[in-house]
C-alpha cells in the first residue's frame, strides 16, 4: 500500500504544520476543523511559514502555489474521510474527544484507510479500541514546529500491524523526517524525558532554588541546550505540560511524576505561556 492521499484533522500549530509538510511532499491533503474560521487561520499559519522559505530562497511564488494548491480545506468530516489513504488526527490532547472522532472515522472511511493520531502522550492501544481496525492505528507524534523538526515518533499499538508500521515509517521519510519506532506507553519517549525535566525545573522555581532566567541559563550555558527548560515550558503552553504531566503520574502511578504546585497554580491564574502573553516570562501581544 502507498499512500497519495492525506486528511489531516485539526487545521491548528499542529495540525496546519502537518498538512503544509505533507503538500510539500506532493501528497493531496484534505485539512478539517470544525469552523471556517480556525481553517483560515491555519491556511494564514501555512502561507506564512511558506513566505519565510520563499524569501530565503528556499522556494519559488510558483512552489508556494502548488503547496497551496494541494491542501483542500473543509469543515466536513465526511470530505474527509471520503477516500484517504491516511488520516491524521491532531487535535485536543483528550481522550474521549479523541476517541469520537476516531469512532467516526472508522464509521466513514474506507477499509483500507490508516488511522494515525498525532497525540504527545495518551496510548494509541486505547484510541484504537474504539474501532473495528485496531490493526491500522497508529502513533505518528510530529515534534513543533512540523516543518522545521525533523522526529516524528512512531508508536505502535497493542494491535498495530506490521505493515502499516512499515507504510507509515517510509510517508514519514518521504516527508523528510526521521522516524523513530517507540512501544505505546504513558508519554512515550519525548515526553516521558521532557516534561518531567521541565517540572524539576519548575520546582526549583517553586522551591527559590532560583529565578527562571538562572535556571534557563544554567540548561543553555551548561548543558548545551537551545533553549532553557522554563522558556520551552512556555513555548509549548503551561496548560499542555500540565496535562501531560498528569497522564504520566496517572499512567504510572509513581510520585515522581507530581505535577508542581506552581505549574498548577499559574494554569489556574491563566498563565498558559506565549499563547497568552505571560508564564514564567512577560511576552509583548
Amino acid at each position: 500500500m502507498a499512500i497519495k492521499r492525506v486528511s489531516v484533522i485539526g487545521a491548528g500549530q499542529m495540525g496546519g504544520g502537518i498538512a503544509q509538510v505533507c503538500a510539500q511532499a506532493g501528497f493531496d491533503v484534505v485539512l478539517v476543523d470544525t469552523t471556517e474560521e480556525f481553517l483560515q487561520k491555519g491556511l494564514g499559519r501555512i502561507s506564512a511559514n511558506l513566505d519565510r522559505a520563499v524569501s530565503k530562497g528556499k522556494m519559488s511564488e510558483e512552489e508556494k502555489a502548488a503547496v497551496l494548491g494541494r491542501i483542500r480545506p473543509t469543515v466536513h468530516l465526511e470530505e474527509a474521510a471520503k477516500d484517504p489513504d491516511i488520516v491524521i488526527e491532531a487535535i485536543i490532547e483528550n481522550m474521549s474527544v479523541k476517541q469520537d472522532v476516531f469512532r467516526r472515522l472508522d464509521e466513514l472511511c474506507p477499509p483500507h484507510t490508516v488511522l494515525a493520531s498525532n497525540t504527545s502522550s495518551l496510548p494509541i492501544t486505547e484510541i484504537a479500541a474504539v474501532t473495528k481496525r485496531p490493526e491500522k492505528v497508529i502513533g505518528m507524534h510530529f515534534m513543533n514546529p512540523v516543518p522545521v523538526m525533523k522526529l516524528v515518533e512512531i508508536i505502535r499499538g497493542l494491535a498495530t500491524s506490521d505493515e502499516v508500521f512499515q507504510v507509515v515509517e517510509q510517508m514519514a521519510k518521504d516527508l523528510g523526517k526521521v522516524p523513530v519506532e517507540v512501544n505505546d506507553f504513558p508519554g512515550f519517549v519525548s515526553n516521558r524525558v521532557l516534561m518531567p525535566m521541565i517540572n524539576e525545573a519548575i520546582y526549583t522555581v517553586y522551591e527559590g532554588v532560583a529565578t527562571p532566567e538562572a535556571v534557563d541559563q544554567v540548561m543553555k550555558l551548561g548543558m548545551n541546550h537551545p533553549m532553557g527548560p522554563l522558556q520551552l515550558a512556555d513555548f509549548i503552553g503551561l496548560d499542555t505540560c500540565l496535562y501531560i504531566m498528569e497522564i504520566l503520574h496517572e499512567g504510572f502511578g509513581d510520585s515522581k511524576y507530581r505535577p508542581c504546585p506552581l505549574l498548577r497554580k499559574y494554569v489556574k491564574a491563566g498563565w498558559l505561556g506565549r499563547k497568552t502573553g505571560r508564564g514564567f516570562y512577560v511576552y509583548d501581544q
